[in-house]
């Protein structure tokens, strides 16, 4: 993505054991660079979903974990739990 793009509405790390430190540190002055409004880690390490949203330049961070229903600002609509998001079924 360059600089000059708009930010996408979507973005969303999947944590595993190799990629934590980045996807909880780094991937935070990334997103913070590129203005992204919103994104969201999906941690199965910790079976919880966070939120993190972007006001006056950082991020504030929510977290949730099994039938708490996750929300989003850009994705008001959403109707899923942090449990229905790390355990899906086919």
């Amino acid at each position: 993505m360059e600089l000059n793009e708009p930010p996408p509405l979507l973005v969303v790390e999947v944590v595993s054991e190799s990629t934590k430190t980045v996807d909880y540190r780094a991937k935070r002055v990334e997103y913070n660079v590129l203005n992204i409004p919103e994104y969201s880690i999906v941690d199965p390490l910790t079976n919880k979903v966070t939120v993190l949203t972007l006001i006056e330049k950082l991020y504030e961070p929510v977290e949730f974990v099994d039938s708490q229903c996750i929300e989003s600002k850009i994705f008001s609509e959403l109707k899923l739990t942090a449990q229905q998001v790390l355990f899906a079924e086919d």
